[in-house]
């Protein structure tokens, strides 16, 4: 029986509302056979309410959160013990730092963090170790591996990380990892921007991916509900829902909004809602737990994300494996997986645009919404199946770690 490879995988914030997608990609490693030890720097930043998030709570290791003591120690054990290694690192260090045009005690940090993940992966046997976000995280996996640490990969997603890019020092990053996941070919597009052409061959298109036994795929219903899942936030654009609902709450008597998620936008939301007076046609939930998430979008006949910067959304994802056809713009990823085929798609920003698809979802024919919402659970079926983009992820890993061993 061939020996499958002790991974790791090194979080900022783990667990989190957000990040589902993450412990789901775990979860699918481990149905493999992979055993997956869960590092993060820091624990969760608000409150969890799903009980298989908050689950993982218990089998994570926290790196900074508590241990500052602990920090100091493996600096000065690193020093005594592996003085070659850090003296190598520090080259590196000082280019985060300069990229960063700034922040010394937060760099410093880093280099503190990643003299601790050095010693506690050769304590647990890793031999690869998987970032998520080309951000600190990912800082702290390079400098461990200059250090002597374990080979490490990243997943690379957007907005935020591909917009802050020239402050990350993308191109050392991408140069010490054995290769870089991307979510989407626009995703690799900008890091080859980012770095070099050079780069191009290092980097994969591994898509994130859903555990399809928990989305069942059901007709639309007939009715005039349309649902906006994510954090409440200026690159998700619900602050331009309020005006469209307005526009069309007269032609469409029973139609109701429903958003679901928090955040910095709520009160600029909650005050166009005001100020347009369809308080009675929006219902903000905060968050839910996945499980009913999933069924209030069954409960409703369309899903609605008019974003003006994302990676692909993860919500549009599973609003398509639940047979619901997706209203969204015209940004980075999501045209790869959503066209007219199973639902619309429109310039971000454009009011008049997202009130005329708006109309056209709530106008559109049982059989036309049961034809989009079919179109859409078979290309999450083709595309974004955590099974095989899992399989596809680890077949990396296994390479990584035979041809190190060699």
């Amino acid at each position: 029986m061939t020996h499958k490879p002790n991974i790791a995988y090194l979080m900022n914030t783990y667990p989190l509302t957000s990040t589902t997608f993450i412990r789901r990609e775990i979860e699918a490693h481990e149905r493999r056979g992979l055993r997956v030890t869960r590092y993060a720097l820091r624990g969760r930043d608000g409150e969890l309410v799903d009980p298989l998030d908050i689950a993982e709570i218990d089998r994570t290791h926290y790196i900074l959160s508590g241990n500052a003591g602990g920090l100091v120690k493996a600096f000065f054990r690193e020093l005594m013990t592996n003085m070659g290694g850090l003296l190598k690192a520090l080259g590196p260090w000082r280019s985060l730092l300069k990229q960063a045009r700034g922040g010394v005690i937060r760099h410093v940090a880093y280099l503190m963090e990643a003299c601790y993940f050095r010693q506690r992966a050769a304590a647990d046997h890793i031999d690869h170790v998987h970032v998520h976000f080309l951000t600190n995280s990912t800082a702290v996996a390079m400098l461990a591996r200059i250090m002597g640490g374990p080979t490490y990969s990243a997943t690379v997603h957007g907005p935020d990380e591909l917009v802050d890019a020239p402050l990350l020092d993308f191109p050392a990053k991408i140069e010490h990892a054995s290769f870089i996941a991307a979510i989407t070919h626009f995703c690799k597009s900008q890091l080859i921007r980012f770095s070099s052409i050079q780069a191009a061959d290092k980097i994969k298109i591994i898509h994130c991916g859903l555990d399809l036994s928990g989305f069942e795929a059901t007709p639309p219903p007939d009715n005039q509900t349309l649902v906006c899942v994510g954090r409440l936030c200026p690159q998700k654009g619900q602050a331009q829902l309020p005006a469209a609902v307005a526009a069309l709450k007269d032609e469409f008597p029973d139609m109701k909004l429903v958003l679901i998620g928090d955040g910095e936008s709520r009160a600029v939301i909650e005050a166009e809602i005001a100020r347009l007076g369809v308080g009675d046609r929006i219902e903000i939930t905060g968050w839910m737990e996945n499980a009913k998430v999933r069924e209030v979008v069954k409960n409703a006949r369309a899903f609605l994300l008019p974003s003006y910067a994302e990676g692909l959304p993860v919500v549009i994802m599973e609003a398509l494996a639940l047979g619901r056809p997706v209203i969204s713009t015209y940004i980075a990823g999501i045209p790869e997986l959503v066209d007219e085929g199973c639902g619309w798609i429109i310039p971000a920003g454009d009011g008049e645009a997202l009130v005329r698809v708006m109309r056209e979802a709530l106008t559109a024919s049982p059989e036309n919404l049961r034809d989009l919402g079919a179109e859409g659970r078979r290309r999450i079926e083709d595309r974004h199946d955590v099974d095989k983009e899992a399989e596809k992820l680890g077949a990396l890993f296994e390479d990584v770690v035979k041809r190190r061993k060699l």
